[in-house]
């Protein structure tokens, strides 16, 4: 399974690691990603997600609903 946020899309970042010598080491920074149940009133079940921490905090907030017509996604785009 990718390590990708299933909500905002948030992937891992290749970036330099720059030594005081100016030597530069590729390194990966991975996201911070959480797998979550998630109530979906709708259908009145629980989905498993895996999001980012971000996405989470903005979820917990605004409810999944919510979140998902915002962004124009839909309970089979995560699934």
């Amino acid at each position: 399974m990718a390590r990708r946020c299933q909500l905002t899309g948030k992937r891992r970042n290749v970036a330099n690691k720059v030594s005081h010598a100016n030597n530069k080491v590729k390194t990966v920074q991975q996201p911070n990603l959480r797998t979550k149940r998630l109530w979906v009133e709708s259908q009145k079940r629980y989905v498993r997600v895996r999001l980012s921490a971000r996405a989470l905090r903005t979820v917990t907030r605004t409810g999944l609903e919510p979140f998902l017509r915002a962004n124009k996604l839909s309970l089979a785009d995560i699934a």
